[in-house]
């Protein structure tokens, strides 16, 4: 129960003031435009619009500036936005495999029809600091080339030829909405994959880890990782075809786990997977660790504890929005609530006393 505060609409009004005043920041230093921010920091603009569930790098680099930088207020903000927009239709399932790739790369097998494509990526880089960026007024330019020439085949089909590794379910139906319909128990995959990829990135990569360290009996290998823009399509009933209306960049990884096998299914390999609005890499690993975890009952396999494992432990907490909200509501006004545990404890505490000098 809350209680109105005397003059709480101009405190409000002023601390709205004051937060526009600090998210400028020392007029004297040139304002960061949204192009910047879109541009320049692109992985974080990419977190923002997968957690926020909405493809608009303008958007979600205008979110981070309204912020101040705070990632999950941008994804609250692209949330929150998203609900008013009008719902045309939906797209028909991207063609991953038609990817044009700008990263692509296997720690399965090392020669792969279509190369390996290293791409823009940390992973070579020296952890120091370079304080030539700090000059400023650089323009890098890349000796080559990065994308690749063409739609490039996926690494499992390599494995799916020899029949090593599970087959997809085909001819599944129509998935629910996770973004329209609450999440409910038990969550089937589909959902389950709209949950993780919507999901905090450092909760998901928390989960996968604790995977790899043994609760979850998960050994992975990555399959295959590619980054690169896919076409997205959508059937016009007047026309009788689908059109393409744009293209989005998606990060994709396909990870191969070891299986023994079970009661149910024979011994081959299986599959984690995970796929990601924009360049999000450490987000597909991890999201396609967490999807191998979960599907132990599918699977026929034992259920150890293991945090990964449950469902309804990971799903209902990795959606850092919900998160923030119930975790950031307990600093709003409880005066009435703190009072009445106050006056609870005043008694007992009396209570206790009085029994104490009776019995001497």
């Amino acid at each position: 129960m809350y209680v109105a505060v005397k003059g709480g609409e101009r405190a409000i009004g002023n601390a709205h003031a004051f937060l526009a005043e600090e998210r400028r920041g020392d007029p004297g230093v040139a304002e960061l435009s949204v192009a910047q921010i879109r541009e320049q920091l692109r992985l974080a603009v990419n977190r923002v619009m997968a957690e926020g569930s909405l493809y608009d790098p303008d958007l979600a680099a205008l979110a981070i500036k309204q912020a101040r930088g705070d990632l999950i207020e941008a994804v609250f903000l692209i949330r929150a936005y998203r609900t008013t927009l009008p719902r045309f239709g939906g797209s028909v399932p991207v063609e991953t495999g038609q990817m044009a790739v700008v990263r692509r790369v296997s720690a399965t097998f090392k020669d792969l029809p279509g190369g390996q494509v290293l791409g823009p990526t940390f992973d070579y880089t020296h952890r120091l600091l370079d304080f030539k960026l700090a000059a400023e007024g650089e323009v890098p330019v890349a000796p080559m080339a990065l994308a690749s020439g063409g739609p490039v085949p996926h690494v499992m089909a390599m494995l799916d030829r020899d029949g090593l590794i599970e087959q997809e379910p085909q001819g599944a139906a129509v998935p629910p909405d996770l973004t329209r319909e609450p999440l409910e128990m038990p969550a089937g995959r589909p959902l389950r994959l709209q949950a993780l990829a919507r999901g905090d990135e450092g909760f998901v990569l928390s989960m996968a880890y604790s995977t790899q360290r043994g609760y979850g009996r998960t050994h992975a290998f990555v399959g295959e990782l590619r980054i690169g823009a896919v076409a997205v399509e959508m059937e016009i009933p007047e026309l009788g075809f689908a059109v393409e209306i744009g293209e989005i960049e998606l990060t994709e990884c396909e990870t191969v786990n070891q299986f023994k096998g079970s009661k149910t299914e024979p011994a081959q390999f299986t599959r984690g997977y995970g796929l990601v609005l924009g360049q999000s890499e450490r987000k597909a690993i991890a999201m396609s660790l967490v999807d191998r975890a979960l599907r132990w009952e599918e699977l026929g396999e034992d259920f150890t504890g293991a945090p990964a494992q449950d469902a309804e432990f990971v799903l209902y907490h990795c959606d850092n929005i919900q998160a923030t909200g119930f975790l950031e509501h307990i600093k709003l006004p409880h005066y009435v609530d703190f009072q009445a545990e106050l006056e609870l404890v005043r008694r007992l505490r009396a209570e206790a006393l009085g029994q104490a000098e009776a019995a001497e």
